[in-house]
């Protein structure tokens, strides 16, 4: 056996084991043996049938779904700049987001399962949308320019998110600030397949383009003489960052610090191949969330913590970490 078929049956069992675990474990227990029987054949206790494949299931895939994606995102975002400290978030998708949603209810005055994402989806593309308008309007193509103008309009946004959560009704906006905090408890098999289905199309084309974006990490001049349309190149990788994030948000809030974290860790294995970066990230980013989902649930007895305040706790001691490395380095 190749090192290499042996690294990939190493990441397969490391995958079950952490999707098993998330089916397995929660407010109440169900054993693998049980869990094989519920596949196989019949749960043994009915509620269990109903807990497997109604709540925890789509609930495990979501958070794969949306941890790879955010994964995904991140790494190519940190392509397209040359910056390693790039974050889906600063494009102000988050906030705009947050802004559709905060709207729609307060407007709707309704907590209403579909409407919440159809809004967020509304903001966060209307988000990107004023990002690159900014960009192609002003001809700003270089990488420090599109940051700077994703964070200008983060900020604006959010100044005007945080102005109507002010003037709202008090219970919408405590059910808004909730959402933004990230979760996958509503998750059902179809806003997973909403999710799925545009990070599957977006994956695709990476790899089908990995070459191209391998060339812009030489940077810009390198890349043009090896043939490479760069400011074409770097929009493309934007509005793919821009598609998988805006959709992973509108199902399941603000969850920040995965995009950062994943690729600087799986970036020292892929050796800036694209072909193994983008791969890598969507499987470490998706069990990374799986995990997290799993102590949101189980930290705290009777009720379950946003999974944007665990990422965050973690994405903080992690570039703690990353700085007295370099330090030392």
């Amino acid at each position: 056996m190749t090192n290499l078929s042996l690294r990939f049956l190493m990441v397969l069992f490391g995958v079950v084991v952490i999707l098993m675990a998330g089916l397995a474990v929660g407010s109440v227990t169900i054993s693998p043996d049980e869990i094989w029987q519920c596949v196989t054949a019949e749960c043994q206790q009915p509620i269990n049938d109903i807990i497997l494949w109604d709540l925890r299931l789509p609930r495990v895939l979501m958070a794969f779904v949306a941890g790879g994606g955010l994964a995904v995102a991140g790494a190519m975002l940190q392509n397209a700049t040359n910056n390693q400290l790039a974050d889906p978030y600063l494009f102000g998708i988050v906030s705009g987001a947050g802004l559709g949603a905060v709207i729609f209810s307060v407007l709707a005055q309704s907590s209403d399962s579909i409407g919440t994402p159809i809004s967020a989806s509304i903001g966060a593309i209307a988000a990107i949308v004023l990002v690159m308008t900014v960009v192609m309007k002003n001809r700003l193509f270089r990488p420090e320019h599109i940051i700077l103008a994703g964070v200008a309009v983060s900020f604006m946004l959010a100044a005007v998110l945080h102005f109507v959560l002010f003037v709202a009704e008090p219970l919408a906006a405590n059910r808004i600030i909730f959402w933004l905090m990230g979760s996958v408890a509503t998750a059902s098999y179809e806003s997973v397949l909403i999710v799925f289905v545009p990070l599957l199309i977006c994956v695709s084309v990476l790899l089908l383009l990995r070459h191209q974006i391998d060339a812009l990490l030489l940077g810009d001049v390198q890349a043009e003489t090896l043939g490479v349309n760069v400011n074409r190149m770097r929009f493309l990788l934007l509005l793919i960052t821009a598609i998988v994030t805006a959709v992973t948000v509108a199902f399941c809030g603000g969850i920040g610090f995965i995009g950062l974290m994943v690729p600087h860790i799986v970036r020292n294995f892929a050796k800036g191949n694209t072909g193994t970066l983008v791969p890598l990230s969507l499987v470490v980013g998706g069990c990374f969330l799986v995990v997290v989902d799993l102590i949101a649930r189980t930290a705290m007895v009777g009720q379950e913590m946003p999974l944007g305040v665990i990422t965050s706790a973690l994405g903080s001691v992690f570039f703690l970490l990353v700085l007295k490395r370099s330090r030392h380095g």
